[in-house]
C-alpha cells in the first residue's frame, strides 16, 4: 500500500510540476529575464518580460525591461518592418512603465531610447515631432537621476542628429514645423553629454562609439580613434556589441 502511495504521489508531482513552471510570478519572470539578459540571449529574455507583464500588467520593472530587449532586438532587426514593429513595442512598454513607477529614472531613459530609435529612421517632418518629447523625456530622467548614463546618452545623440541636419533641413523644422527647441541643439553639449556617460558607464561599448561618431563629426581626429579602438578592442557587455565593434571598425579605415 506504501509503495502505491508514493507511485500515486510521484505522479502528482510529475503532473504539477510543469503546472507551476506555467504559474510562475511576474518577479519570477523578470529573475528569469535577467539571467539571459545576462547571458546575452536577447530574445529568451525578452520573452520573460512579456511572460512577466502577462501576469502583472502593471509591474514597472517587467515593462521598463520589455521596452528595453524590444529596442535590443529592434537594432539588429534586418526587416524594416518588423524593426519598426519592436521599436513601437519598446515605446508602448516604455510608455507604460512610466506610468506605472514615474519616479524610475529607468523608465524614463527606456522610452527615450525606443522614441530616439524610432526617430532616425523617418524623415525631418516626423522627427520634429519625435525630438520635442525625446529631449524632455531624457531632461527628466537626468532630473531623477543626473548620473543616469543612458539618459546623458540620449541627450548627447539628440544633439548630434540635430546637428547632423543639413541647414536648410533645420531651418525648415525650426521655421516651418515648429521644431523651435532644434535651435538649442549644440556641438558642445553633444560632447559634454556623451562624455559624461563614457566617463559614469566606461564598459558600456555603445557610449564609446557615439563618443567617437561625435569627435568624427567635430573634426578631433585624435580622440575618435581613441573611442573607436577602445570599441573594438572592448570587451562585450551587451548583446549589440559586435555589431557596435563592426562599425567601429569600419569608422577606424574612414580616419586618416
Amino acid at each position: 500500500m506504501s509503495m502505491l502511495r508514493s507511485i500515486r504521489g510521484a505522479c502528482v508531482v510529475a503532473i504539477l510540476a510543469p503546472l507551476a513552471a506555467f504559474g510562475q510570478s511576474a518577479a519570477e519572470h523578470v529573475a528569469a529575464g535577467d539571467r539571459e539578459y545576462a547571458a546575452l540571449r536577447a530574445t529568451a529574455a525578452y520573452e520573460h518580460y512579456q511572460a512577466a507583464i502577462a501576469a502583472d500588467s502593471t509591474h514597472a520593472e517587467a515593462l521598463g525591461k520589455a521596452s528595453r530587449s524590444a529596442v535590443d532586438l529592434g537594432e539588429s532587426e534586418p526587416d524594416a518592418a518588423k524593426r519598426k514593429a519592436l521599436f513601437r513595442s519598446g515605446e508602448q512598454y516604455a510608455r507604460r512603465a512610466v506610468a506605472a513607477n514615474p519616479r524610475d529614472a529607468e523608465n524614463h531613459f527606456h522610452l527615450a531610447r525606443a522614441l530616439g530609435r524610432t526617430a532616425l529612421s523617418v524623415g525631418v517632418r516626423d522627427r520634429v515631432k519625435y525630438g520635442s518629447e525625446i529631449r524632455g523625456v531624457g531632461l527628466e530622467a537626468l532630473k531623477l537621476d543626473p548620473n543616469h548614463a543612458g539618459a546623458l546618452h540620449v541627450l548627447g545623440v539628440w544633439n548630434a542628429e540635430i546637428m547632423r541636419l543639413s541647414g536648410v533641413e533645420r531651418f525648415f523644422a525650426k521655421n516651418m514645423l515648429g521644431g523651435k527647441i532644434f535651435s538649442e541643439a549644440n556641438w558642445k553639449d553633444a560632447i559634454a553629454y556623451m562624455e559624461k556617460a563614457v566617463q559614469v558607464d566606461p564598459a558600456r561599448l555603445t557610449h564609446k562609439l557615439d563618443l567617437g561618431k561625435i569627435y568624427m563629426d567635430t573634426k578631433d581626429q585624435v580622440k575618435a580613434r581613441q573611442m573607436l579602438e577602445a570599441v573594438v578592442n572592448g570587451a562585450q557587455t551587451d548583446v549589440n556589441d559586435p555589431a557596435y565593434k563592426k562599425e567601429a571598425a569600419e569608422l577606424l579605415k574612414k580616419l586618416k
